[in-house]
């Protein structure tokens, strides 16, 4: 099923198959877009305006079409896993404060202790 599409770098599901996004170049009226399903595209579609055979263009992926934070994630895991942080040694441990101590109150020694 192939079909024309007016928004490029859309990916759909039709019928529960991928398709991408294939562009190719009419002489008369300029480049247009078409969807099918992946590796299935035609090496010349007829052209919308005029319907004369049109040469696909092999273009570079859209790869920009997705969100910022979503690839700038994609971007950090694939940099720590070829070089993970590597620390020398264990944080350190904050430091420990002592326990106030009591004032001297003869009323606070019949208290339980700890």
């Amino acid at each position: 099923m192939i079909g024309i599409t007016s928004v490029p770098g859309i990916h759909n599901d039709v019928e529960g198959v991928l398709v991408a996004l294939y562009r190719y170049r009419c002489s008369a009226h300029g480049a247009f877009d078409l969807t099918a399903p992946i590796g299935t595209a035609p090496d010349t579609a007829p052209c919308p305006g005029c319907t004369t055979a049109s040469a696909r263009q092999f273009t570079a992926p859209m790869l920009a079409t997705g969100s910022r934070s979503a690839l700038a994630l994609i971007d950090r895991t694939r940099a720590t896993a070829d070089t993970p942080a590597v620390v020398g040694a264990p944080p350190p441990r904050p430091a420990s404060r002592r326990t106030p101590i009591a004032p001297p109150n003869p009323a606070l020694r019949r208290l339980p202790r700890p």
